[in-house]
C-alpha cells in the first residue's frame, strides 16, 4: 500500500506524518486489497482554526473518499479512518454477499 501525505500551504510536522501513516497502516486489517491512499490536509479557515482531512482510498475497481472538519488534525484523522473503516466494511461485506449468491 502506498501512502502520500499532502500538506496545503503548510509543511505537516513529522510527528503529525508518523501519526497519519500508522493510523492508515491500521486499514489493512480490515480490507487487505487497498493500492493507495492519498492524505490531504489543509486549513478551512484561519481565524477559526478549522483543520481538515480529506483521504481517498483505492481499491481494486473503486475509490473510497472521507473528510472530516475539526480543530485538530490527529481528530480529524481519527473521523476520517472510521469514516473510511465503515466504507471497507460494507465494500467487503457486499463482495462476500457476491461470492455466496454465485457458489
Amino acid at each position: 500500500m502506498n501512502i502520500k501525505i499532502t500538506a496545503r500551504k503548510f509543511r505537516a510536522h513529522d510527528s503529525l506524518r508518523e501519526f497519519i501513516k500508522d493510523e492508515v497502516s491500521s486499514l489493512e486489517k480490515f480490507y487487505d486489497q487497498i493500492l493507495d491512499v492519498d492524505v490531504k490536509l489543509s486549513f478551512v479557515d484561519t481565524q477559526v482554526n478549522i483543520k481538515t482531512v480529506e483521504i481517498i482510498v483505492k481499491v481494486p475497481k473503486q475509490i473510497l473518499v472521507a473528510s472530516s472538519d475539526t480543530d485538530d488534525f490527529k481528530k480529524s484523522v481519527n473521523e476520517s479512518i472510521e469514516k473510511i473503516i465503515r466504507q471497507l466494511d460494507k465494500l467487503k461485506t457486499k463482495k462476500n454477499n457476491y461470492k455466496n449468491e454465485i457458489d
